[in-house]
């Protein structure tokens, strides 16, 4: 970086998609009362496609959001949609980071990204956090995502600034073809089963009665900062795929990851999920649907084909990091088994929408 002196002061490696002198030039211009001092970043594990980096300026802590290296969706990565709906969601009663900065110019970091406070607060996303909390945590804990999820749902897009931020009608139809396009994009070997899924999904798309809502897109428990003295949710972080939708979306995903994956040996120490969930202690996922529908207006009963259409995004997901990883495109530990994930997902989701 560059200090009021004009000295070039970064101590430490800079990792990977990140350059801190063409960032301190940038936040020089744009936000002068952040620079200044020793700048330094590392980056944070757990993401599976945008990149998050700590980034500490003088004696402030930032956060960092940027796209990943390579082989994308071309939507799913969109810092000003990220940035757009964490600024819309600040005065409301869903917890989020306050926005710092945005930049759409790639010359900067060779992408677009976005700079946010470090809200207070632990992910849980591992065992060997959560082994640490007693049942009472854990289970207040998970209730507590289920009412802030509740509250999402429950904002007007209008009244918040979003109603322009997604296209409702033929939510989940084109949640099929995006997917199916996106797995496309990103095969590498034989998939048995994906192909039958993405047809039977495409087959037997709901009426999505609920649609119209503000959707995360990728809501669960690792994508949470929280505390449990007292039990509290601080921020939602990865806000990457959020739209207007079904919000069943949202909860058919958080079942994968929590009674599909959750109960599955391969996630243990699995970068998607440690298995959060039933077997970590947590309750069941009936328990959070029934914590949830008594707090939003949502219809949950077609919650089967959600969590396939879950399954199926969620094996697209894992599928694209192993190509990606493949390729040498992943930043982080724990990518080489992600591949492993995927004929479960399938599977599981196969048996939801079976007739």
């Amino acid at each position: 970086m560059t200090d009021p002196a004009g000295e070039a002061t970064r101590p430490g490696p800079t990792p990977r998609g990140l350059d801190l002198d063409r960032l301190a030039g940038h936040l020089a211009r744009h936000r002068p009362d952040l620079a200044g001092g020793p700048l330094r970043a590392e980056l944070i594990a757990g993401g599976r496609s945008n990149l998050t980096y700590l980034v500490t300026l003088g004696d402030r802590e930032v956060v960092l959001r940027r796209p990943p290296l390579g082989h994308v969706l071309a939507t799913a990565h969109d810092m000003a949609r990220e940035h757009r709906v964490i600024s819309a969601l600040a005065p409301t009663g869903v917890p989020v980071p306050a926005v710092l900065l945005l930049c759409l110019d790639p010359a900067v970091l060779g992408a677009p990204f976005y700079l946010m406070e470090r809200a207070p607060g632990v992910v849980y996303r591992s065992r060997t956090q959560t082994d640490r909390l007693d049942v009472g945590q854990r289970r207040e804990l998970a209730m507590t995502m289920m009412d802030v999820l509740a509250t999402l749902h429950s904002l007007p897009p209008v009244e918040v600034g979003l109603a322009d931020f997604g296209r409702p009608d033929g939510f989940l139809a084109r949640q099929v073809r995006r997917w199916a396009g996106q797995l496309d994009r990103s095969r590498s070997r034989p998939l048995p089963g994906v192909d039958a899924l993405r047809d039977r999904l495409a087959a037997t798309v709901p009426e999505g009665a609920n649609a119209g809502r503000i959707v995360h897109g990728d809501y669960r428990l690792d994508n949470l900062l929280a505390t449990v003295d007292p039990v509290a949710v601080r921020a939602v972080l990865d806000w990457e795929m959020a739209t207007l939708g079904d919000p069943l979306a949202d909860l058919g995903l958080l079942l994968t990851y929590w009674d599909v994956l959750g109960d599955s040996d391969l996630a243990a120490g699995n970068p998607v999920t440690d298995a959060l969930g039933p077997r970590a202690g947590f309750p069941t996922g009936d328990e959070l649907i029934e914590r949830y529908a008594g707090r939003a207006d949502v219809d949950v009963g077609p919650l089967r084909w959600h969590v396939a259409l879950g399954c199926f995004k969620l094996a697209v997901i894992c599928e694209g990091i192993h190509y990606r990883h493949g390729l040498g495109q992943t930043v982080g530990e724990g990518f080489d088994r992600i591949g492993e994930l995927v004929p479960p997902l399938v599977a599981h989701g196969l048996a939801a929408v079976a007739d």
